[in-house]
């Protein structure tokens, strides 16, 4: 199986990402030469690990009928300077959850599913954590 996205250049720093029928812009900060017209492709690699984590935990938490509600994922990367590249990220999630437990064993398990932070795993150092 292969997954397969597009990126074009829509203007002097901007590009415009397609996959299947849905669209996003990438672009630099206006004081980095770009137009601010999108996130970074760093910011969107952040995006794109909580969002592939957080859809395996809300597809478990469904799957168990589990009391957790109102998830919400701050992801912060550090970055290291040579090459210019992430040294770690870190995943906190917050969620209103009876069963604290439980939460702590999904994300564990969610982490393992995900398809973004095992790719990532073997060149950044990762750590998933309930707040």
């Amino acid at each position: 199986m292969q997954i397969q996205v597009q990126v074009q250049q829509i203007g002097p720093s901007t590009a415009q990402g397609t996959a299947r029928t849905h669209q996003v812009l990438i672009d630099r900060p206006l004081d980095k030469g770009g137009q601010d017209r999108g996130m970074m492709g760093g910011e969107q690699l952040l995006i794109a690990l909580g969002g592939c984590f957080l859809s395996n935990l809300l597809a478990a938490v469904r799957a168990r009928d589990a009391a957790i509600s109102h998830v919400t994922l701050t992801v912060r990367g550090t970055l290291d300077s040579s090459p210019a590249r992430f040294r770690t990220i870190d995943v906190t999630v917050d969620a209103e959850a009876a069963d604290r437990d439980q939460l702590e064993k999904l994300v564990e398990m969610c982490d393992r599913a995900c398809i973004v932070s095992n790719t990532l795993r073997p060149a950044v150092e990762l750590h998933f954590r309930v707040g």
